[in-house]
């Protein structure tokens, strides 16, 4: 007598695991990338608009700097987060202040003083970091991937790999002239000049 084993059944509440694709785990990371990138972009607006870079650091300005400070480290936080769990905060408050915080970017970027064009700089590449998080945000929403990432070990390590390699570049690309044009960048040590400068005509000059 053949007998037949018995179905596996869920608990309640439960869903069946999926792994999860090479695109949507792509995406996550670069989300978790560009969250990185804002980041740190928030963090030299807040050192340019502590150091007075459009002149004397008003109650105004520093009360500006303080809050792009927060921001910025509230950002670093949520990648860490995000690339630790596999989520992103992506309720409505979290989409609604990343919204404000395109526009602020955007608003300072136009209406700033000419005198600010590094400042400009740093708020274009935060600007264009915000929107990448948020147009990831929403195409894992879409594609109903913003759960957990307990299932990615469906992603081919090959392409996940290259992508990963992809949304790096693409975020340093942005985030690094946002970086460079903040007063933190502009007064860094160049590279190769760490170190005392030789007297011109070399070592053995008498």
């Amino acid at each position: 007598m053949n007998r037949t084993a018995p179905a596996r059944t869920l608990e309640p509440g439960a869903a069946p695991e999926a792994a999860e694709g090479p695109v949507p785990a792509a995406v996550r990371l670069f989300a978790g990338f560009a969250g990185f990138g804002a980041g740190t972009v928030n963090l030299a607006i807040s050192s340019s608009l502590f150091a007075g870079t459009v002149g004397a650091a008003g109650p105004g300005q520093l009360a500006a700097g303080g809050l792009a400070g927060l921001w910025g480290a509230g950002l670093l936080a949520a990648a860490v987060i995000h690339l630790a769990r596999g989520t992103f905060p992506d309720n409505r408050a979290a989409r609604a202040t990343l919204l404000a915080a395109a526009a602020v970017h955007a608003a300072a970027a136009l209406f700033s003083a000419p005198a600010a064009a590094g400042l400009n700089l740093s708020h274009l590449a935060a600007l264009l970091l915000t929107l990448m998080i948020i147009a990831a945000l929403a195409w894992l929403r879409r594609h109903g991937s913003q759960a957990s990432a307990a299932g990615t070990s469906g992603a081919h390590p090959g392409r996940l790999l290259l992508a990963a390699f992809a949304g790096a570049v693409l975020v340093a690309g942005i985030a690094t002239p946002g970086l460079a044009a903040s007063t933190a960048g502009q007064f860094a040590v160049p590279h190769g000049e760490h170190g005392p400068t030789p007297p011109p005509g070399g070592h053995h000059q008498r």
